[in-house]
């Protein structure tokens, strides 16, 4: 029996090249990653190189900007891919989105024409693999403490300091860096084979296992002046990336909260307790229905954002409301599908633990839902209370 839990009609909302690309991305996670994450997960290691390539193939690399290769679609439709993919797992939406919402977004919105020539083409097609250096082992949730610094000497410029769970960082051509100078925060374009650049993976991660991340380490990093993203003045530039980022967050969240609640759905229909199926019982239905009513509210919640940035309107607090609801929403109902599983909920038989993990990650990066509270609260009463 197949169950739709489109239970507000959401795909009447959408257009039939929205619909299109989900499919693409649906297709793409069901044939190619969900029967290998358990294996990647188990062993924390990923074909980074390959999955990339073969993800820039289908266009879902840097979709949602225009020109240099890339799709040139719509919010909504890059949101989709996002869902599809981290119904999956969210750190292969992780590579999907570094990729493109930072590393390549940033390059885009604030990079010269001939950094936009020379890496976004590459990185559309996933023959050129980005990350983004903006959080440091002390500095995550206040990035205006950085480290990190970039001084003039002559021409050129020497990058010192360091950055920490830097997605992709392993196994970067590039990265786009964010440092300390005489002219306030700058953004640099550094590749990852310049000297004094190195990238030791973090290990022993319980969450995100089937993503690379890693710190990044600047020793006398020798920069050309052309290394430097003129565009980009003042943390405005990372923070603007990284607003990207949440976006597609809003949706990937909903990917992952969507497949616990498929699993444990189709789980419920087959387990026999007491002589009868697991979702005859009023308790597990309804479990079921508040779970399916929130998926489908933080679907809902993320199209109408999506609309808004079509627009042109959407504003940093929008964002942070969708972020904070969804991520929020989806480690709930991971949790709750795992009740449904019993004991099974913790095997790697089934993806629910591996979900709740992974959004564990979630909750905290591109913002912690501390962050995001205060972003809202100071809309509420315009009173900035992050200090």
């Amino acid at each position: 029996m197949t169950v739709s839990l489109d239970l507000v009609d959401v795909d009447s909302l959408l257009t039939e090249e929205e619909v299109a690309i989900r499919a693409t991305a649906r297709r793409f996670a069901d044939e190619r990653l969900r029967p290998q994450l358990p294996e990647w997960f188990e062993s924390a290691s990923i074909p980074a190189r390959e999955l990339a390539k073969e993800l820039g193939a289908l266009g879902l690399l840097g979709m949602h900007l225009t020109g240099y290769g890339c799709a040139g679609l719509g919010p909504v439709a890059y949101g989709l891919a996002c869902l599809e993919i981290e119904a999956a797992d969210s750190g292969m939406r992780s590579l999907v989105s570094v990729q493109g919402s930072l590393a390549m977004y940033a390059i885009w919105k604030y990079g010269s024409e001939e950094q936009k020539n020379e890496w976004l083409p590459r990185m559309a097609a996933g023959e050129a693999i980005g990350c983004f250096g903006l959080t440091e082992p002390d500095f995550g949730s206040n990035p205006g403490g950085m480290r990190t610094n970039a001084r003039r000497d002559g021409d050129d410029w020497v990058l010192n300091g360091s950055k920490m769970w830097i997605t992709n960082g392993s196994v970067a051509d590039v990265a786009v860096v964010w440092a300390k100078t005489d002219d306030g925060v700058r953004g640099f374009a550094v590749p990852t084979d310049t000297p004094g650049f190195s990238a030791p993976e973090i290990t022993r991660k319980m969450s995100l296992r089937a993503s690379v991340t890693s710190e990044l380490i600047f020793d006398d990093v020798r920069l050309p002046a052309s290394a430097l993203l003129p565009e980009a003045r003042g943390l405005s530039g990372p923070l603007g990336c990284l607003n990207e980022a949440r976006f597609g967050i809003i949706f990937g969240a909903m990917g992952a909260a969507r497949d616990c609640l498929e699993t444990a759905i189709a789980y419920a229909g087959e387990r026999q307790v007491f002589d009868k199926p697991l979702s005859a019982y009023q308790l597990t239905q309804a479990k079921l229905a508040d779970m399916a009513v929130e998926l489908n509210k933080g679907i809902l919640l993320a199209v109408h954002l999506g609309r808004l940035k079509e627009r042109g309107t959407l504003r940093p607090e929008q964002v942070s409301v969708g972020k904070l609801n969804n991520v929020r929403e989806a480690i709930a109902i991971a949790r709750e599908c795992r009740t449904i599983l019993a004991a099974n909920g913790i095997s790697g038989e089934y993806p629910i633990m591996r979900h709740a993990n992974n959004l564990e990650s979630v909750l905290t990066y591109e913002g912690t839902s501390e962050v995001h509270q205060l972003v809202i609260g100071q809309a509420l009463t315009g009173q900035a209370a992050f200090r």
